[in-house]
């Protein structure tokens, strides 16, 4: 049996080290889509809708 030693983990320090900035996600590149309806499309399909299908539900 292979024996680990235990590591003491700081979750403190495991998201400043990686969100250096304070964003938690991507920002914003301005499109807009009918999210109800693509939610629909995936239900009805699926699997997750390519990059063409999705532009079919932007709003413009």
């Amino acid at each position: 049996m292979l024996t680990m030693a235990k590591k003491r983990i700081d979750f403190n320090n495991d998201i400043s080290y990686y969100a250096k900035d304070g964003r938690l996600t991507e920002p914003s590149d301005g499109k807009r889509y009918e999210w109800r309806k693509m939610i629909d499309k995936v239900k009805r399909i699926g699997r997750p809708l390519t990059n063409d299908e999705s532009e079919e539900f932007r709003i413009k």
